[in-house]
């Protein structure tokens, strides 16, 4: 896990993004406040390659049940699956998916969903922006001093984009 929090203030708002992925799964918190947006950590959750599915679920459940934990988010907004040929790694995408919001919904916070082009408008201006893109973006958002890894980028984006857009009804 990159980075540490720091105690809550009553005037902020955090947000834990999640990029639920298949062979890896990207996390980052944002904190709204009063003077803008601050990063408090990123990371990826990477089960073991090989591994049968029900490990590689309870390692990604652990693990931002974790994140949960030292970030204290106060809502959680996960990636929407994104549409592809390749049935076998959406069915695997979606199960990840369904862990992180179960990690979410045991942790009391609400979560939200978004779908990429929704996180890429809100973060690049434009829906069907590269990786790299949404990477830099991020970067200079949060002013980090260092690109953060594509899938840690992605979940900053998702929280940057709950910011931006604070949908009202949680799944």
């Amino acid at each position: 896990m990159n980075g540490c929090g720091s105690a809550k203030g009553g005037d902020t708002f955090r947000v834990l993004g999640i990029d639920p992925g298949s062979h890896v799964t990207g996390y980052g918190v944002v904190e709204k406040a009063r003077n803008g947006l601050r990063w408090v950590v990123h990371g990826e959750i990477r089960p073991v390659k090989g591994a049968l599915l029900s490990a590689c679920l309870q390692t990604v459940y652990d693990g931002l049940r974790e994140v949960i934990r030292k970030a204290a988010p106060d809502a959680l907004a996960v990636e929407d699956i994104f549409y592809g040929k390749n049935i076998r790694s959406l069915i695997r995408q979606g199960h990840v998916r369904g862990a992180a919001i179960l990690a979410g919904k045991h942790s009391v916070s609400p979560v939200y969903e978004y779908s990429p082009l929704e996180i890429k408008k809100a973060v690049v201006g434009y829906g069907r922006a590269e990786k790299g893109q949404v990477q830099m973006m991020v970067r200079a958002i949060l002013n980090l001093s260092e690109l953060p890894p594509p899938d840690a980028a992605d979940a900053l984006a998702v929280a940057i984009c709950h910011i931006h857009f604070m949908k009202a009804d949680p799944i």
